[in-house]
């Protein structure tokens, strides 16, 4: 799990950070302009947003977040007013709190969004039949075995798992994995995506991972 955080203040930023970091895989930015181009790689699955920012306001990366996709969004502001809590659930926001708040409040209002975004999401675990992630550790299992899945390879699985019936084209899952900035060639997606498969295998879960030639990939109960 992505979690991007949008706030100028750098120590609040990593204060929120430290407090969701149990969660997910925090990125942080602290520029509104910086924010426009990392929510167009469509790779988050929650995004904090603050609205006064430098370089573009929290309510035009709302636009442009709701343009690109459907991820969910949390307005962390001080702007208190009830025309500003207004606009931002009209544009789009799935929840808006002010600031000053509390940590257990904050964390507790993340968990319910991911739920709503998220069926298989249950606590700090991800479900699909017999397989069961702990986000936390970031290790699964099938039936109570541990999966000699770790480190990207890991990241993979959660992503396709945690989007299943969605196509991933093959950019989207480099920039979520390996980062939009990474100096690492894209075939790299496609050697995980071969070597996870092969571990799949031995516990008849690859027919779930699906590829779709020249596009993506897709984790799907479907037939191919």
């Amino acid at each position: 799990m992505k979690i991007l955080i949008v706030e100028d203040d750098r120590h609040l930023n990593k204060a929120i950070g430290d407090m969701l970091k149990s969660i997910a895989t925090i990125d942080s930015i602290y520029r509104g302009d910086e924010a426009m181009f990392a929510v167009e790689q469509n790779i988050y699955d929650l995004i904090i947003l603050d609205v006064m920012l430098p370089g573009a306001d929290g309510f035009t990366i709302l636009k442009n977040i709701r343009r690109v996709g459907r991820c969910p969004v949390l307005m962390l502001t001080a702007k208190d007013g009830i025309q500003d809590k207004v606009k931002g659930l009209k544009l789009g926001a799935d929840d808006y709190m002010t600031k000053p708040f509390y940590r257990d409040e904050l964390i507790a209002r993340v968990e319910a969004i991911l739920r709503r975004y998220n069926n298989n999401f249950q606590g700090l675990q991800i479900i699909f039949k017999d397989m069961k992630f702990d986000i936390v550790q970031k290790k699964v299992t099938i039936n109570g075995e541990m999966l000699d899945i770790i480190g990207k390879t890991y990241d993979v699985l959660e992503y396709l798992v945690r989007n299943k019936e969605i196509i991933i084209p093959k950019e989207q899952l480099f920039n979520r994995v390996w980062g939009f900035d990474s100096e690492t060639v894209w075939s790299v997606v496609e050697v995980y995506v071969s070597n996870l498969r092969k571990t799949l295998k031995k516990y008849d879960y690859h027919g779930y991972l699906k590829t779709l030639r020249n596009v993506g990939y897709m984790w799907s109960e479907k037939e191919s």
